[in-house]
C-alpha cells in the first residue's frame, strides 16, 4: 500500500544520505589527518614557539586534529544509521566538532592580526608579537571554549537520542525541561554567530589594512619579498570564514540543515595546511633585517 511505499522510499534515501555523509566524512580523515600530522611535524621540528604565528598554527593544528578524531565517529554513525555508544561518547565529539569551529575562527583572527603588525607595525609590535603572548592568548582561547562547553553538554544530554546524535536535536526536547534548553541553545548559537561576525570583521580590515600598506611601501612597514603570498594568506582566512565558518553557525536559524552545513564546516581542516606552507615559505625578512634596514634610513 501507499504507506509501506512511502516508508521504504523515505529509508532508501535516509540510508542514501548516510552513505554520502559517511563517504565524505571518510574522504575528510583520509586527506586530512596526513596533512595534520605533517604539518605539526614540522611546526614543531622547525619553528617551535619562535613566533607567534607558530604557537597558533600549532594549535590550529591540535584543533584540526580533534575535529579529525571526532569525524571517524561520525563515519561509524552514519555507516550503521544508528547511534550504540551511548550519551557521553556523542556529546564529547560533538563538543570536539563545535570547539573546532570556534577556536579554528580565533587562531586563525590570531593569525591576520599578526600579519598585519608583522607587515604595518614591525617595530611597535614587538613587545606585543612574543610566542609568551602567543601561549598565554592561546590557554585563554582553550579555556573559554571548554568552558562554553558546560551548559552545552548539560542540554545535550537531557535530549540525547541514539537516532540523531549528529543531526539536529532540538525536536527531541521533552516539554518539562524545553523552554530553558531552548535559551541556552539560543544563546549559545547566538554568541558564537557574533563571534565569527567579529572574527570576520576583524579579518576584513586586517586584510585592508595590509593591502593598502603594501601598495604604498610606508616608510615604517616591513619589507616583503613576496606580496602575493602575503595577500594569499589574507584571502585564505577570509574564504575560511564565508565558506566554512559562518554557514554553520547559522545553524541557530537553520537547524534541520545542522548535518549538511556540519558536513561543509568540517573540509576547514583539509585546507589549513595550505596556509601554513604560504606563512612559512621566507617571504618575510627576518626581523633583524627590517630593523637595520629602518635604522639605516634613519640616519
Amino acid at each position: 500500500n501507499c504507506q509501506d511505499f512511502c516508508s521504504s522510499n523515505y529509508q532508501r534515501k535516509q540510508d542514501m544520505r548516510n552513505l554520502v555523509y559517511a563517504t565524505i566524512y571518510g574522504s575528510i580523515i583520509a586527506v586530512g589527518l596526513p596533512l595534520n600530522i605533517i604539518s605539526l611535524w614540522i611546526l614543531l621540528r622547525h619553528h617551535g614557539r619562535k613566533s607567534p604565528s607558530a604557537v597558533f598554527m600549532a594549535n590550529l593544528v591540535v584543533s584540526d586534529l580533534l575535529l579529525i578524531l571526532s569525524l571517524s565517529l561520525r563515519v561509524y554513525f552514519y555507516a550503521t544509521g544508528i547511534w550504540q555508544l551511548g550519551g557521553m561518547w556523542c556529546v564529547w565529539f560533538t563538543m570536539l566538532f563545535r570547539n573546532n569551529i570556534r577556536t579554528s575562527s580565533i587562531f586563525i583572527t590570531f593569525i591576520s592580526v599578526d600579519r598585519l603588525l608583522a607587515v604595518v607595525y614591525p617595530l611597535r609590535s614587538r613587545l606585543i608579537r612574543t610566542p609568551v603572548n602567543a601561549v598565554k592568548g592561546s590557554v585563554l582561547v582553550w579555556t573559554i571554549v571548554v568552558m562554553l562547553n558546560i551548559p552545552e553538554s548539560v542540554v545535550f544530554l537531557r535530549n540525547f537520542d541514539n537516532q540523531t546524535c549528529f543531526d539536529s536535536y532540538t525536536a527531541n526536547m521533552n516539554q518539562t525541561s524545553r523552554g530553558n534548553d531552548e535559551i541556552v541553545e539560543l544563546t549559545i548559537g547566538y554568541f558564537q554567530l557574533v563571534l565569527m561576525l567579529t572574527m570576520l570583521t576583524v579579518n576584513i580590515i586586517s586584510t585592508v589594512m595590509v593591502s593598502c600598506t603594501l601598495q604604498r611601501q610606508l616608510s615604517e612597514s616591513a619589507k616583503v619579498n613576496n606580496k602575493l603570498n602575503v595577500m594569499l594568506i589574507f584571502a585564505m582566512n577570509l574564504m575560511m570564514f564565508v565558506v566554512f565558518f559562518l554557514p554553520v553557525s547559522l545553524v541557530v536559524f537553520f537547524d534541520h540543515l545542522r548535518p549538511v552545513l556540519s558536513c561543509l564546516a568540517s573540509v576547514n581542516c583539509c585546507l589549513d595546511p595550505v596556509l601554513y606552507y604560504f606563512s612559512f615559505d621566507g617571504f618575510w625578512k627576518r626581523k633583524e633585517d627590517v630593523e637595520t634596514s629602518l635604522a639605516s634610513r634613519g640616519t
